[in-house]
């Protein structure tokens, strides 16, 4: 995104928010690690900082590189926050200490499964917003190639396709790892396994993060993504020739997730900004930021990008069986031994 769009995006959401946080304008900080778009990061840390006068020190990583640093730090967190991604690694993180008990006041303003997503926690995360998993493809490409549309997980095994496809690496990317949890629950675990061999062989690249795939569809730099759909508007609205889709034979969803981190230096800061968050007026910065997940505040105004969540078939995602550590250790090395160590 441009400055000049950001700076106006922001100065219309600073308006808005104008006086609401004025009392928290003694020289506060908050360390945030930021697991969503950089344009909706550097948004939310632009307008919470001139709004409350608090300093924002934000880092951007994919979810899963975001467990590791904070496991990495767990006797001395650096990090306050952790805003966005996956929801599994932030069950992850519940389930290994790192992350705080705390009830917002402002659940029951948010959808089921927001709610659903903190009290499998023990209230240690929240759901932000959510997405369906489903594919990028690049319309030019696909055109000048005499390729169709993908509309299925089996069409991804055709030949043609070999060469053509980008999806991230599960050992960093908690998109990634929602595919494969997703492809476990509908074909069962050797069935996607086996699958997922067969993927390998049409898969060009292994990204670090889960929104280089649509990145690099978007650009021509490969055909198909394997992505969260709602990753594809926002590159759509910059100009590049990219569609999505939601597989019609079932898939799953994420919940992004926040967190507050266990032991953080600027806990009082740190459940401010939580509960900002949480408003339906932060939440439309997504939005804003040309990403378009469900936002979980049932308040919040919806954008006519973000999906129709009744047209897409679902599966039943156990979240909480596949946002468990030792489940997704245990088939990420299955992953890296059986998938990941073919040769291409």
């Amino acid at each position: 995104m441009r400055k000049s769009t950001v700076g106006a995006l922001v100065g219309v959401v600073v308006g808005g928010f104008s006086g609401l946080y004025a009392q928290n304008a003694a020289a506060q900080q908050v360390n945030v690690i930021c697991s969503v778009q950089a344009e909706w990061c550097n948004m939310i840390s632009t307008v919470y900082a001139k709004t409350t006068g608090t300093k924002v020190n934000m880092s951007l990583k994919g979810s899963g590189e975001s467990l590791a640093q904070l496991i990495a730090e767990k006797d001395n967190p650096k990090t306050d926050v952790w805003f966005g991604g996956t929801g599994d690694p932030h069950l992850q993180a519940a389930e290994q200490g790192l992350s705080l008990e705390y009830k917002s006041p402002s659940l029951s303003q948010l959808h089921p499964w927001a709610q659903q997503q903190a009290q499998q926690s023990g209230f240690k995360t929240v759901g932000i917003y959510s997405g369906p998993l489903g594919f990028g493809y690049n319309t030019e490409l696909l055109a000048k190639k005499k390729m169709a549309v993908p509309k299925t997980w089996a069409d991804l095994l055709k030949p043609e396709y070999k060469g053509d496809i980008q999806v991230a690496n599960p050992a960093s990317s908690g998109t990634a790892y929602t595919m494969i949890a997703t492809l476990v629950q509908l074909m069962g675990e050797d069935k996607a396994f086996d699958y997922l061999k067969g993927l390998h062989k049409n898969v060009s690249t292994y990204t670090r993060s889960g929104t280089g795939p649509i990145k690099a569809a978007a650009r021509g730099e490969t055909a198909i993504s394997i992505s969260f759909v709602h990753d594809g508007p926002g590159e759509k609205m910059q100009g590049f020739p990219i569609e999505t889709i939601t597989p019609t034979d079932g898939t799953g969803a994420e919940i992004g997730s926040m967190s507050l981190i266990k032991g953080a230096r600027n806990q009082e800061a740190a459940k401010k900004f939580y509960e900002w968050a949480l408003t339906p007026a932060a939440q439309e910065m997504g939005a804003a930021a040309k990403q378009f997940q469900l936002p979980s505040n049932k308040g919040t105004k919806l954008h006519p990008n973000i999906p129709d969540f009744k047209k897409i078939k679902f599966i039943n995602y156990d979240y909480a069986k596949y946002g468990a550590s030792s489940e997704r250790r245990r088939l990420i090395t299955r992953w890296e031994k059986e998938v990941n160590s073919l040769p291409k």
